[in-house]
């Protein structure tokens, strides 16, 4: 029976809107038509001029015929078309695919194809590896080029209009809708499969909203932000940071390619405030010479997911004058959906100890429901003992709608009613998330089981190691033993008796790696370490991920 909130207090347009961050766009063209929205080498737009080109795009498409449920797949660095595919697109009611530039045409063409993408937008430095997936796809989507004169490689115009062109038959003034309903799909991206085919991610209008939204009250980010653009737009839309920039009304610092030099001359002259990056970005930056980092006066806020920071990459951002955050999260929620949020009384305690509490994962993001460590196989909360082991689970909307065409792998990964990530980990007293590993990097030795992760962390601490992987190898005796893979730092030696008595000092026997060996860690597009390719390597029965 209806009680008395219910009856004649309907929901109607004058009070209940759907939320989209494509409102984000409108409001700061409308607040601050004229402050810097995009920076472009010798390019600059305003937020009005930027509004303005985004809803020429989505008026182009339409003229076109691209609309609702249609897919527009982009293949762009960080540049100012990409940050207007995240407007543009959507506007017109079509959905975003941004594509990974570092994959090779095989994977790409699954995408156009998986996807069923109408329209390409290729800047011409892919244009090669493009040309080539389009053939093998089977596909004849439109095909936009963008000719940016910030590239001066090779390259070629493999499309029937160039981007500028395009837009020029947009109109500016195009009365773009919102959606009808917010969980219309706003984007599509793809894992990283690593065997057999990558799965599409769908996320929708609510879900960007709310991430966008949290990526601001976890920072604390002022009005108008500076935001360099090292992390790549087309990894989880850039964790949502093209429409939390719009929200604050930023700066898009764009950036075709990372390089230390590049981003401290960017960080100097544009007077970056916050910039996101995987691990390895955050150590090249750290691992430069002083002299280029030299005169930057501003306080810079970094992100950084995947790994944990070690001890010294924390203790050397802080004497850069760089504050670092560390969040977690997945392609599923939207990048980063939990925070390790920081506490003043931390700052008191010593870099070991400060380092330990940064690795955690923390807790959720504002907007998302809940972040929880679960017994997969009752469902109930692992004991708050920072000891016993369960999977890391997410629930709320900074959660993706399922995968494209994939039910039986969506009603997986929603068992229960909580999205499973597949991470190990355990609950601190605290409250506070801590990964132990990936279900399928524990190893396990003579019945014990080993976290990779426990012992990457060990190896970290040693000053040669610049990047550190630990996987299964397998033995006649214990059934599988650790065995690490070192990069080592440019310039420093270290032997595997030194790395192995570091760490008996610091784990007991069982957990020490039983052989090291050294060299360059293979890595995705993104930055992260392919232990399937290192478990390949030394012939772990677990080499297939």
């Amino acid at each position: 029976m209806a009680n008395i909130f219910d009856t004649g207090l309907d929901p109607n347009p004058a009070n209940y809107t759907p939320v989209t961050p494509l409102s984000f766009l409108e409001r700061a063209a409308a607040v601050y038509p004229r402050r810097p929205a995009i920076v472009h080498g010798a390019l600059r737009r305003t937020w009005f001029d930027t509004y303005a080109r985004c809803r020429r795009l989505a008026s182009a498409l339409a003229a076109h015929g691209i609309g609702l449920g249609d897919t527009v797949a982009v293949m762009l660095p960080n540049t100012p078309p990409m940050v207007e595919a995240h407007f543009g697109v959507p506007m017109s009611g079509a959905v975003l695919n941004t594509l990974n530039t570092r994959l090779d045409a095989a994977a790409l063409a699954f995408m156009l194809e998986h996807g069923e993408a109408k329209v390409v937008i290729v800047d011409r430095e892919y244009a090669g590896v493009m040309r080539e997936a389009l053939a093998k796809c089977g596909r004849a989507p439109l095909v936009i080029d963008v000719d940016d004169p910030e590239y001066t490689g090779a390259g070629e115009h493999i499309g029937s209009v160039e981007y500028e062109d395009f837009l020029a038959c947009g109109d500016p003034g195009y009365p773009w809708q919102g959606p009808a309903d917010e969980w219309q799909a706003i984007c599509l991206n793809y894992t990283s499969g690593t065997t057999g085919d990558p799965k599409g991610v769908v996320y929708h209008h609510r879900g960007a909203y709310m991430n966008a939204v949290s990526n601001i009250l976890e920072w604390d980010m002022p009005k108008h932000p500076v935001y360099l653009w090292t992390l790549p737009m087309f990894h989880c839309n850039g964790w949502c940071f093209p429409w939390t920039v719009a929200a604050r009304a930023g700066v898009n610092v764009c950036l075709r390619k990372i390089e230390a030099a590049v981003v401290f001359d960017l960080v100097r002259e544009h007077h970056v405030t916050h910039y996101c990056a995987a691990p390895i970005v955050h150590s090249l930056l750290l691992n430069a010479p002083d002299a280029m980092k030299a005169g930057i006066s501003q306080r810079v806020s970094a992100m950084v997911a995947g790994a944990a920071p070690p001890a010294a990459m924390i203790e050397g951002m802080e004497k850069m004058g760089f504050d670092l955050t560390h969040v977690y999260g997945l392609t599923e929620v939207y990048g980063p959906a939990a925070v390790c949020v920081k506490h003043p009384e931390w700052e008191a305690v010593d870099i070991g100890e400060r380092a330990r509490l940064n690795a955690r994962q923390g807790m959720r993001y504002h907007l998302q429901e809940a972040v929880a460590v679960l017994d997969p196989a009752t469902m109930q909360p692992v004991p708050a003992d920072g000891e016993t082991m369960g999977e890391i689970m997410f629930r709320g909307n900074i959660t993706m709608k399922g995968y494209l065409k994939n039910r039986k792998a969506t009603e997986a990964a929603f068992a229960g009613g909580w999205f499973h990530t597949g991470d190990l980990a355990v609950m601190h007293p605290d409250g506070y998330v801590k990964i132990k590993d990936r279900s399928k990097d524990i190893i396990i030795s003579g019945g014990e089981n080993i976290s990779s992760i426990e012992v990457e962390d060990v190896l970290y601490r040693h000053p040669a190691v610049l990047a550190a992987a630990v996987v299964a190898r397998p033995d006649p005796k214990w059934g599988e033993v650790p065995c690490a893979f070192i990069e080592p730092r440019s310039g420093s030696t270290v032997s595997t008796e030194e790395l192995i008595a570091h760490c008996k000092a610091h784990l007991a026997g069982f957990k020490v790696p039983k052989a090291v060996i050294f060299g360059e860690i293979p890595k995705t597009s993104t930055g992260k370490i392919q232990k399937f390719s290192l478990r390949q390597q030394v012939h772990s029965t677990a080499a297939l991920e």
